[in-house]
């Protein structure tokens, strides 16, 4: 029975690591000014940026894995009031449906003429698969400016797709894995564009 038990245990994990298996590279860019002398410490405020529906359970999500890489980058997260810098997300997410590459049925005809005849062939070929998966496309953006003069000082883009089936196209996990590829040596290389795997 322990046996059993055992190998049920390894079962399972090894099918949520298949689950989770690395996808596609998340594209990072980020700006910031030359000197960066005011980032990575001091308090900071995680807000919505403006537009951005602060009360939902995607924002709040983002927002949390925004706050603890800030945190990890030197910062001290201030929840409410006037801390000297603010965090502003924002994010987007779409759904693609990738449409089907050529029609559900293909017909080929050949012949041929030779010394000992002809022929014509008819072929029909029949795609059972059914329609591409579809994939969520999340791209999200942090500005952190000083409250005191609204100057930006740091702003950064994180965008990746992945298919609709993946366990990374749910929000918590989305987050953390794009936070995380966000602040990756934090501040960055202002205008270079970086793939994170």
């Amino acid at each position: 029975m322990r046996y059993l038990s055992l190998a049920a245990v390894a079962l399972a994990l090894a099918a949520t690591s298949a689950c989770v298996a690395p996808v596609g590279p998340v594209q990072v860019t980020r700006f910031h000014l030359p000197d960066t002398a005011a980032l990575g410490h001091g308090a900071i405020t995680v807000e919505p940026a403006p537009g951005e529906d602060g009360a939902s359970l995607e924002f709040r999500t983002y927002a949390a894995a925004v706050a603890r890489q800030l945190v990890l980058a030197g910062y001290s997260e201030q929840v409410a009031g006037s801390a000297p810098q603010v965090a502003q997300v924002r994010i987007r997410r779409a759904s693609v449906e990738p449409g089907r590459r050529g029609g559900p049925v293909s017909v080929g005809i050949g012949g041929s003429t030779g010394s000992f005849g002809s022929g014509v062939g008819l072929g029909i070929g029949l795609d059972l698969s059914g329609p591409p998966a579809g994939e969520v496309d999340t791209e999200l953006s942090v500005t952190i400016r000083e409250r005191a003069g609204d100057r930006v000082l740091w702003e950064g883009r994180a965008r990746f797709t992945v298919s609709a089936r993946s366990p990374l196209a749910n929000s918590q996990l989305g987050a953390a894995r794009m936070t995380e590829a966000l602040f990756k040596g934090f501040p960055g290389t202002s205008g270079e564009t970086i793939e994170v795997k």
